[in-house]
């Protein structure tokens, strides 16, 4: 079924948004990639993997009724695979729950299962990012923090070592490597770790010299962006060259989000004088255009009883004097407006109330239908929302009809100060400013911010646009706006899905990459 196609590898796979753009990839109608092999070392991010391998195993449009039971809990896992054993045993053997690196597998037994997926196959393609924590911005602030941390000594930095390896055992054809935008800045022992990056992917035998790779066998690499006509090695054929070259921006290229990513494409020297098409620019998508058709839900309420009516009675308290009076004597009337629209609002939301990991529903899309929608799903996965203190539910809903009114998210300073936070963070912030934005809702009409693994621990950054439903984005909704399809399921407890849909790459964004990349490989 699958011996026509181009075999995928992917490494540090995460929940597969890189792999479900390759996978997803069409021309003519047929679908051109076929993933041979995916590692992930999160348990949960790999049970996602093999849930989704397995619906791969069938042909578009005839996938069986048993899977969208399980996505309706109407039967388990178990069940699910025992109905169809081959094809649960393909996904099991695609799938690798394994860690890549120094403490992990051993190479020879890598090799072997690489060897395998690819069967012989002279046209092929690795894809996958190394995890990206220790390059991060907020991952270098974290560990400026820890006692002894010695940057030099963090492994995370050179684990994409791993990936030379594969590279220089195997000589892709072409490679896709992502990883986030810290990686331009970050640095070891006073170099950049880009740079460096750049030359061990441009000679991969070079940076491995002392592994047991034979020199004779080995190839270089060209480095190219897909946003510029940028490559490296540089020559004076490019008019500027620099690191935020290889950053591309999600947003310009038809992503509901401004999620800004290295993103780096290797083609081996023998494939000839080539120079790939970059990614099409296409218009800001907003992310109301992708939100909106999803059930409204109300948020939780943390620390007391968590009914319907209590969380009403709990939003409603904005009403009280000293709250009414504060947003008056700001004169932010029009808020204050919408605040009370919004409280009108609050019992339609009774329908779905906070929703659950399967609500049956006729959910809508207004951008790709065609992508994101499946009918025989008959509802929505992964859509219950977090609770919330009182004091926040007031905070997220004047920061929602802010939004609404002035068309940007609130600062701090906006808020009345009847409704800081007393932590300490927010005392720190009245007085540097630092910090003044930590209540950011996804403004509407504008295309998000990017979706982190940081949004399982706090909602703050993720306040949805609409003031009546009160809350920060369920993990659904942070699905849509990194493009995963409705049918797409993430497994885990809702902190484990938060954290796999953050820190993966959009499938929509994968798909064009994907084309990229076909096109080279048939020239």
């Amino acid at each position: 079924m699958f011996s026509d196609k181009i075999p995928v590898i992917d490494l540090f796979a995460g929940p597969g948004g890189l792999a479900e753009g390759f996978s997803a990839y069409k021309t003519e109608g047929k679908r051109i990639f076929k993933i041979g092999l995916s590692i992930e070392k999160d348990r949960y991010a790999h049970s996602t993997l093999e849930l989704r391998s397995f619906f791969r195993q069938f042909q578009e449009g005839k996938i069986p009724p048993e899977y969208y039971a399980y996505l309706r809990k109407e039967i388990s896992r178990e069940m699910l695979f025992a109905s169809y054993p081959a094809e649960a045993e393909a996904a099991q053997k695609e799938a690798w729950h394994a860690e890549l690196g120094p403490e992990g597998l051993l190479e020879d037994k890598v090799n072997e299962r690489i060897k395998d997926a690819l069967g012989g196959a002279k046209k092929w393609v690795l894809i996958g990012g190394p995890p990206c924590q220790a390059y991060s911005t907020a991952g270098r602030s974290r560990n400026k923090g820890k006692e002894g941390y010695v940057p030099e000594e963090d492994k995370r930095h050179f684990l994409y070592l791993e990936y030379l390896r594969t590279i220089a055992r195997h000589w892709p054809p072409v490679f896709v490597m992502e990883n986030v935008k810290g990686l331009l800045s970050a640095r070891v022992n006073g170099s950049s770790i880009f740079n460096h990056i750049l030359r061990d992917l441009h000679e991969p035998l070079t940076a491995l010299e002392n592994s047991r790779i034979a020199p004779s066998t080995g190839y270089k690499y060209k480095i190219y962006s897909l946003g510029t006509p940028t490559c490296f090695p540089f020559d004076s054929s490019q008019s500027s060259s620099s690191p935020a070259d290889f950053l591309i921006m999600s947003e310009n290229h038809g992503i509901p989000q401004a999620r800004h990513r290295v993103i780096l494409l290797g083609i081996r020297e023998d494939m000839g004088d080539v120079w790939p098409d970059p990614l099409k620019q296409e218009n800001p998508v907003n992310a109301e255009a992708v939100l909106n058709g999803l059930p409204e839900l109300r948020s939780g309420l943390s620390r007391e009883e968590d009914t319907h009516d209590s969380w009403n009675d709990r939003v409603s308290e904005i009403l009280e004097d000293k709250l009414f009076k504060a947003i008056y004597d700001e004169q932010e009337w029009d808020t204050w407006e919408c605040i009370g629209d919004a409280l009108l609002s609050l019992k339609r939301l009774n329908k779905y109330d906070r929703g659950g990991e399967f609500i049956s529903c006729v959910p809508k899309c207004g951008y790709r239908e065609d992508w994101y929608l499946d009918p025989e799903l008959q509802g929505v996965c992964n859509h219950t929302t977090r609770t919330h203190m009182t004091g926040d539910l007031h905070r997220y809903l004047f920061a929602a009809s802010f939004a609404e009114v002035h068309r940007r998210s609130p600062t701090l300073p906006d808020f009345p100060k009847e409704l800081w936070p007393e932590h300490k963070s927010a005392r720190n912030a009245k007085r540097s400013g630092n910090f003044s934005d930590r209540f950011r809702v996804q403004m509407a009409d504008k295309p998000a911010t990017t979706i982190m693994s940081h949004i399982a621990r706090d909602g703050h950054y993720y306040i949805h646009y609409d003031p009546s439903q009160c809350r920060s984005l369920t993990v659904r909704e942070a699905a849509r706006l990194q493009t995963f399809p409705d049918n797409y399921f993430f497994e885990g407890n809702r902190t484990q899905q938060y954290v796999q849909v953050g820190n993966a790459v959009p499938p929509l964004l994968a798909v064009q990459i994907a084309g990229i990349v076909y096109e080279l490989l048939m020239r």
